[in-house]
């Protein structure tokens, strides 16, 4: 049956026009998360292997790189404090195939070098605050302390003969280490590191036989009593060592820090490869054998939306500034 001229008839209005105007991005768009990733994505850890930031990024690289068909490939770019890596990102084409995992460097950078080579809020685009890490309170076993109160005496017996190793000027290890010696008015002398991996190597060689750093390169030494973790900065044990107390059992309330680990992709990355990325990395986290890993870790998993995401990067950065400024830290 044919049809005449006054069969169907074309009307439009504003809005319908508006539509017609705005539908060819829109599915250009729809169709570029489609068909992402078409070639391998480079996966930025601005800190050296073996820290929590990489352990991270690795379990989530792996199964984003079988869920997807494309390999998520790591690229550790250490130095700095994170912001030689976070440079890089920033400099990245917008296209999704440059994602940066961050840690608190992030949000903390800001408030304590004069000038980062990065803006945290225009230079990124949030996918997800994946999940947060407590700190630890490490010793050597030739520290004589088998809590925290010992460890206080023994240091004020010799005060202004030992050193902690940290994860890095400006990293949550770094603050905690300082808000305790303050808090306890002790000498002792910061020594930082590349990461937390490289800070735990330190104590267990004895070179720096006190540490204040991430929970995670450090268990399997405290597991094999190579190591002794005698509190963690979190309000709550953790459930990968959990005979270890907290900094507030221990009697120092007002000492809790952790550390994020977080993904973020250039500015301007087109929305839709924002949210495929932040469903994937959800899914990657919950899959029976990374969530058993993450949790062993001392992980605990979060999977904000970059909404949230984005309304704590804008919280934590006035935040962590303030801390700065009172503990007196300078980027050296």
């Amino acid at each position: 049956m044919g049809c005449t001229d006054r069969s169907i008839e074309w009307t439009f209005d504003d809005a319908d026009f508006y539509f017609w105007l705005q539908a060819p991005p829109l599915y250009s768009r729809i169709a570029k998360a489609q068909t992402y990733p078409q070639r391998p994505v480079r996966v930025i850890v601005p800190f050296s292997p073996g820290g929590p930031t990489d352990i991270f990024a690795r379990i989530i690289a792996g199964n984003l790189s079988r869920n997807l068909g494309q390999h998520f490939y790591i690229e550790n770019q250490p130095g700095a404090g994170g912001n030689l890596g976070m440079r890089a990102g920033a400099h990245a084409a917008s296209d999704g195939y440059t994602v940066v995992v961050v840690s608190t460097s992030y949000i903390v950078n800001p408030g304590l070098y004069p000038k980062t080579p990065y803006d945290p809020v225009k230079d990124f685009a949030p996918v997800t605050l994946a999940a947060t890490t407590p700190n630890v309170l490490l010793v050597h076993p030739s520290i004589p302390a088998s809590n925290v109160k010992e460890l206080i005496a023994f240091l004020r017996e010799n005060n202004g003969k030992y050193s902690y190793a940290h994860s890095g000027i400006g990293t949550t290890s770094h603050l905690s280490g300082e808000m305790f010696k303050r808090s306890q008015s002790l000498d002792l002398v910061s020594v930082p590191f590349t990461g937390a991996a490289p800070a735990v190597q330190s104590v267990l060689a004895g070179h720096t036989p006190i540490a204040f750093t991430v929970l995670t390169p450090a268990i399997p030494q405290v597991k094999e009593g190579t190591l002794r973790a005698l509190a963690v900065t979190t309000p709550k044990r953790t459930t990968a060592l959990p005979d270890v107390m907290t900094m507030a059992e221990a009697g120092l309330p007002d000492q809790e820090s952790d550390t994020i680990s977080g993904v973020v992709v250039p500015a301007h990355t087109p929305p839709p490869i924002v949210e495929l990325l932040h469903r994937e990395i959800g899914k990657a986290m919950i899959e029976p054998e990374a969530a058993r890993k993450l949790a062993s870790l001392g992980f605990d998993t979060i999977d904000s939306t970059p909404e949230e995401f984005s309304s704590r990067i804008q919280t934590e950065i006035p935040k962590w500034a303030k801390v700065i400024q009172t503990t007196g830290i300078k980027a050296e």
